[in-house]
């Protein structure tokens, strides 16, 4: 996947989690891929849990439960999407 792919990914990523979480005063653009999802945000596992079904959906991948912890950052959500598209394929 090139970087502009990557990009994509994480600011439709980001788009997801604006839109489910509701967040205030952020775009994905401004959107900080690295922000820590449950430390800096407060996500706790059912918000990551309604985010990670909208995902599964738009992208066509299954998230292990155990992975959950995981993810997050935006960017660590992007690669674990990528490796999952990876092995499917």
């Amino acid at each position: 996947m090139t970087q502009t792919q990557n990009g994509s990914m994480e600011r439709r990523i980001a788009e997801i989690l604006i839109q489910e979480l509701k967040l205030e005063n952020v775009t994905p653009d401004t959107f900080d891929v690295t922000t820590d999802l449950v430390k800096e945000l407060g996500i706790d596992s059912m918000d990551l849990t309604t985010v990670v079904l909208v995902l599964q959906g738009e992208y066509q991948v299954k998230f292990d439960e155990d992975s959950y912890p995981s993810l997050n950052t935006v960017r660590a959500i992007a690669a674990q999407i990528k490796q999952l598209q990876g092995a499917a394929s």
